[in-house]
This record gives structure tokens, sequence and C-alpha cells, in this order.
């Protein structure tokens, strides 16, 4: 049973208390360690949400059945790996699922997988390093990479997000998907190419 003591013990010490520490007492029921693995994620796992579904609805939806599953699957959560991939992977597989119902219905988003006022640069960008922080993206290149973002295969869009959003290196993506490091980087190259066919005439145009 959790005392006012244990919670006060937990809650203080957020910024030193490692992942494996508090899944140990979520995995035991402590319902307020597996609280603070939610506070602790949340944020990063939204954010790639909505990269990856371009709706912030549908990123609040993603984030919220992602710590359902995990919840629910703890039990089977390898310790030697880690908890934040572990996460992602959950959360990629739920955001694709509400991406191809989208796909199914006909559906597309016109929302940018970014802020107002992001800056990313597709055009320029290597299909092995994180994009700089270059182009200031109009309504219509907005526009127009949601669009091409929606053409994307399932691993295509994740491997693309992961890297150039999420900044991850090519061996972190391959756990998250569940492939070779080799596949993952051939998926962000097939990306950025397709993404960049899709904006280089709008680029080409204000030159």
């Amino acid at each position: 049973m959790l005392t006012a003591r244990r919670f006060r013990s937990l809650t203080s010490s957020r910024m030193v208390c490692t992942d494996e520490a508090v899944i140990e007492k979520a995995r035991a029921g402590d319902a307020e360690a597996f609280r603070l693995l939610v506070d602790r994620h949340s944020r990063a796992l939204f954010r790639m949400a909505f990269r990856m579904t371009g709706n912030t609805s549908d990123a609040e939806d993603v984030v919220q059945e992602t710590f359902l599953k995990a919840y629910r699957q703890m039990g089977k959560f390898d310790e030697r790996a880690s908890f934040g991939t572990w996460l992602y992977r959950i959360a990629v597989n739920c955001a694709l699922d509400i991406v191809r119902a989208r796909t199914r219905r006909g559906e597309w988003t016109v929302c940018s997988n970014g802020a107002e006022g992001e800056q990313d640069s597709i055009l320029t960008a290597r299909s092995d390093e994180p994009l700089p922080d270059r182009l200031v993206l109009s309504g219509e290149v907005r526009r127009r990479l949601a669009a091409a973002m929606e053409e994307l295969s399932g691993a295509e869009r994740a491997a693309f997000v992961l890297r150039h959003f999420e900044g991850m290196c090519l061996e972190e993506i391959g756990r998250v998907l569940g492939c070779q490091t080799g596949a993952a980087k051939h998926s962000v190259y097939r990306a950025v190419q397709k993404l960049r066919r899709a904006l280089d005439p709008l680029v080409s145009s204000v030159k």
C-alpha cells in the first residue's frame, strides 16, 4: 500500500529515479509509479504522435492508447531493453493504425506535421542525418508536406519522423520498428526522396 511517506519520496526523486526503478514499483502495483512514467514520457510521445498523424486529437488518442497498452503489458517488458524505446514502438503502431484507418476511409489531414513557424529543410536534407532548421514552412509547403506524408508507407513515415523530427539514430529506429539498421536507413532514404520530389517543384518556383 502506498503511504504518504513513500509518495513524497517518489515524487521528490523524479529527476534522479531511473525508469528501471520506477518500473519495478509499477510492476508491484504502485499506481503513482506508473503515473510518474506517464509524466516522464507523455510529452515526447505526443510530439511524435502529432508528427505521425498531423492531428492533435489523434495524437492525444495515441498517447492514451499507448499508456493503456503499456500498463496492461508491463509484465511483458524486457528490462534489458530501453523503456522509452518500448513505448515508442507501441506508440508508432498505434499511430499507424490511425493513419491506416484514415486511408481506408479515404481521408487525409491538411494539417501541418509541425507547429506554425517550425523550420524544416527536406530538400537539403541528407537521408541519414537529422534535418537542419533552415526553411520556414509556408502554409502551402506545409499543406504539400502533409499530403506527401500521407503517400508514404507506414515504415517510411515512421522512420522519417523518428529520424528527422525526433533525431533518433538509425540503430534506435531499427529497435523501435523491429527491423535491421539497414532497413531503417533504407526507409528513411525512400521517405526523404519522396518528400523531396513532392516539394521540389514548389520550392523551385520561388527561387
